[in-house]
């Protein structure tokens, strides 16, 4: 799978890409084949940090790539905390402790 792209508000998408609007609209283009973008702090319905961080988790997690939003840097931290989580990408950092 390939690696999130994260866009800032203004930026143009390319014209392969679809644009999201719900879980359910991810999922089916996904099962398409389709590069998925999404704007989370539309989909979360308000200018909550919280709330946009956890829209994109939930986003990435169901399959979307592509990412606009005002918040670029915590954005990409939620999204390769989630593809981490997804199996779809190693940890940044790993640690093996032993008893």
């Amino acid at each position: 799978m390939a690696a999130a792209v994260i866009l800032g508000p203004d930026d143009h998408h390319e014209s392969g890409w679809v644009e999201a609007r719900s879980i359910a609209e991810i999922e089916e283009f996904v099962r398409a084949g389709r590069t998925v973008a999404v704007t989370p702090a539309a989909l979360a319905g308000d200018d909550d940090e919280a709330a946009e961080l956890t829209a994109a988790s939930i986003c990435a997690w169901a399959g979307a790539r592509v990412f606009r939003t005002n918040r670029p840097g915590r954005v990409r931290l939620a999204v390769e905390m989630t593809d981490s989580l997804a199996g779809r990408r190693p940890p940044a950092l790993t640690r093996r402790g032993l008893a």
